[in-house]
């Protein structure tokens, strides 16, 4: 048996089936729709075929015409307006969107992106006093401002007028501002999880008076970076701008693309790890104006020279991640029963922080909060990330009076507190995490649409699906079960680090990779059924197109066996598993030697009545008799049995005499009176072309049974010895049980010792019942 790591979740069984058009959805899409909750054939029509139509009416955003009639205002005035953005995919696209609509509109703009590092996140009383001095007085943040309320008083102080678009959680007290643009502070606009982009697209929109399609490139780069629901409104900017994205000709993007290695149409899988992470990464670094330039840029060689500076700051981003996550793990694996993870060190880029909490949060299934340190100004400042079954952003505003500043959502959340609170942080936290949870909620889920047959899968079910897409959070790509034994195995990539595995059943294959999983390798049986879970898409390689299914997690729930017989300097290490029962038999404690220590040693001779059930059982030397192994077997009940014998002096491999041989080297010695084992010995070998072993036990047999006496190397017949039959012999048994153990245990093949092994736990006894005296 192999334990999943994740807790499978399947979707429920539909009850209450609705009418539907049977001509138009197939019952895979159908039962699909179901699970995302859509149950008419009207509202599937919506999602199936997003339309601009379906968008709420924009005026419905609250201050939006307020805040449209003093942008035009600056038209005729030629007053400067500043956007002041974000360092993010979704900031900067927003402030592209929020740049090129004012342009076109002929407003003297100007954008600014605070530096991470030395302004942090969101506006500032700084750059506000020096838009100001140069002359600036109005101010239109995207992506960001609806928790700036010192900034928006000081605006206010001097004369500024502030228009805020953002879609970050509100946080008690709003700004007070000239305008706020935001789905959640509007009771009108009824989809209330557009993204920065998205906000600054409506803005556009009502500020141009028409629907600028041109736009949509940017904002769907915004919508699927920032990982909004892609449902409602945000399907529809997808949907559509997916199609510009892959059509565009902004020098910028193509650009962008090109060093991404995207041709032709662009997907969410591209934005998602490819084109937003590259965005991201100028602004993790260095100042995010160069990545907001490339989107700007309308000439191309410009534009390429721009896309490979954004190509290289991303290389050194991953390597600087590689460095602190290692140095992150190594403080986590020190510190035990962190329900929250707070890990904090001097030096650390804060510009990268949420991804190493990401990685935090794969590895621990905890949440994770990593912080840069800096001592001279006694602050911490970092990123956090968390788990499905953890509102961060709930629990921390909880405490909020710790932080000097904190924004974020249930999921992800920026931070800076003084260092003298780092312990409050940790120990509050702490507290809240395993007041709200239970055990099984830090495990990670995975929530599998369906189980489905080998049979069942093909291209045309993988294009099926596609109608749904595109993917991503609130609209998940279909994650599917599939239970078979697989036909190969093996590892795959750089250190073996992949998992690969084939499928076959009536003609169809199935192609499965596991990436990062490739120590699983081990723990997996031949011939054996695997369950797995994952998506599935089309492999394309060399002009071939090949459905595969893309592993997320596995599990054996059959018992198994491994088979290690005959290995020279078999290492038990690899098999062992951490917190689980593990017995290891020998024949002898001295055979032992060290083991790891998760493993309980045992011989066939120890008293075993307190063990059972155990995870894993490891047979390292052959028994005496098969029924010792057996009742071992039948009490321990092993999930795993790892047969590791070995055999030197075999048995089995040397031929058995037969009776005739017994009679003939009797007769040759009642003949010759004597036998002199030094001397006689090569006679008779070379006489019947036997061993010295085999001649060597057939007078030992003689001896057993009396027939014979043995001293100082002589052998001589007894007088009037008692008949009896060879089989009374107890070396003649014990060699014929050797060779029925070898041949039961070691020269069995696979399939052969898998049934002997299955039926000693078959045969397990159910408790007598308790005969309660007198009843």
């Amino acid at each position: 048996m192999l334990e999943s790591k994740m807790k499978w979740t399947f979707a429920a069984k539909q009850h209450n089936i609705p009418h539907w058009d049977s001509s138009r959805f197939s019952p895979l899409i159908k039962e699909l729709l179901m699970q995302r909750g859509i149950a008419s054939d009207e509202e599937a029509e919506r999602f199936l075929s997003p339309d601009f139509t379906q968008l709420n009416s924009v005026t419905l955003l609250s201050d939006i015409d307020k805040a449209a009639e003093r942008v035009h205002r600056c038209i005729d005035s030629g007053e400067k307006v500043l956007v002041y953005g974000d360092y993010d995919a979704d900031g900067v696209s927003s402030t592209a969107i929020m740049i090129q609509a004012l342009k076109e509109l002929g407003v003297n703009c100007d954008y600014y992106i605070p530096n991470r590092f030395t302004e942090g996140y969101g506006p500032n009383e700084e750059a506000f006093r020096a838009a100001h001095d140069n002359g600036c007085r109005l101010i239109i943040t995207v992506d960001t401002g609806i928790a700036a309320v010192h900034e928006a008083a000081v605006a206010k102080q001097i004369g500024i007028d502030l228009i805020i678009t953002d879609h970050h959680e509100p946080q008690e007290a709003l700004p007070d501002a000239y305008a706020i643009i935001h789905p959640k502070c509007s009771p009108d606009y009824r989809f209330k999880e557009l993204a920065g982009a998205g906000v600054a697209f409506r803005f556009a929109e009502r500020l141009l008076g028409y629907f600028p399609n041109q736009f949509l490139d940017f904002l769907v780069i915004g919508t699927i970076a920032d990982l909004v629901p892609l449902t409602d409104e945000n399907r529809i900017f997808a949907h559509y701008g997916l199609k510009a994205l892959s059509a565009t000709t902004k020098p910028g993007l193509m650009a962008l693309k090109k060093v991404c290695g995207i041709n032709g149409n662009v997907d969410e899988e591209d934005i998602g790890f490819s084109i937003g992470p590259r965005l991201n990464a100028v602004g993790r670094l260095q100042d995010a104006d160069l990545a907001v330039q490339l989107l700007l840029s309308d000439d191309q060689d410009e534009a390429d020279e721009m896309a490979e500076t954004v190509q290289s700051i991303n290389r050194q981003r991953q390597k600087i991640v590689n460095d602190i996550v290692k140095e992150a793990e190594d403080i986590t694996d020190s510190v035990d029963d962190q329900g929250v993870i707070v890990v904090a060190r001097e030096g650390w880029n804060q510009g990268v922080l949420g991804i190493v909490a990401s990685n935090l949060v794969r590895k621990y299934d905890r949440p994770a909060i990593v912080l840069s340190i800096f001592p001279e100004e006694g602050i911490v400042k970092g990123s956090a990330r968390s788990i499905p079954a953890f509102d961060l952003f709930t629990n921390c505003m909880r405490i909020r009076d710790i932080f000097t500043h904190f924004g974020g959502h249930a999921q992800a959340a920026g931070m800076t507190l003084p260092l003298d609170n780092l312990d409050t942080l940790k120990t509050e936290l702490h507290h809240l995490i395993h007041q709200q949870l239970r055990a099984e909620d830090f495990t990670q889920e995975v929530d599998i649409t369906k189980s489905i047959a080998l049979p069942e899968i093909n291209q045309e079910l993988v294009e099926e699906m596609a109608q749904l897409a595109p993917f991503g959070t609130a609209n998940p790509k279909p994650v599917f079960h599939v239970k078979e034994i697989p036909s190969d195995i093996k590892q795959v990539g750089n250190h073996k680090k992949h998992l690969k595995m084939q499928f076959r059943d009536q003609g169809k294959t199935l192609d499965g990779i596991g990436f990062g999983m490739g120590n699983s390798y081990d723990h997996l049986s031949p011939k054996t059924p695997v369950s797995i879970v994952g998506e599935l898409g089309i492999n394309e390689w060399n002009g071939f197109r090949k459905v595969q299914i893309v592993i997320q997690d596995l599990k054996v729930d059959d018992k198994q066996l491994f088979d290690h017989r005959g290995k020279n300097q078999w290492d038990m290490t690899p098999y062992v598993y951490a917190n689980t029962d593990q017995v290891a038999v020998y024949q002898t404690m001295a055979n032992a030697g060290h083991l790891p220590d998760d493993v309980v040693c045992i011989t066939y001779d120890t008293d075993i009545s307190s063990l059972r059930n155990v995870h894993t059982l490891f047979l390292v030397d052959l028994p005496t008799d098969l029924s010792t192994l057996q009742a071992t077997i039948k009490q321990l009940n092993p999930d795993n049995i790892h047969v590791c014998f070995q055999v030197t002096d075999s048995a089995f491999m040397k031929a058995f005499p037969a009776r005739e041989d017994f009679k003939w080297l009797y007769a040759l010695l009642v003949k010759r009176k004597q036998i002199d084992i030094a001397k006689d010995f090569p006679m008779i070998m070379n006489a019947k072309a036997w061993t010295r072993d085999r001649v060597r036990f057939m007078t030992d047999v003689f001896f057993d049974l009396g027939f014979v006496k043995i001293e100082n190397g002589v052998i001589e017949p007894n007088a009037n010895p008692v008949k009896k039959d060879l089989a009374d012999s107890t070396v003649y048994q014990e060699r014929l049980n050797r060779i029925d153990i070898e041949k039961t245990l070691y020269y069995s093949t696979y399939d052969e010792l898998k049934s002997w092994l299955t039926a000693c736990m078959n045969d397990r006894q159910a408790p007598k019942e308790e005969i309660a005296y007198g009843l």
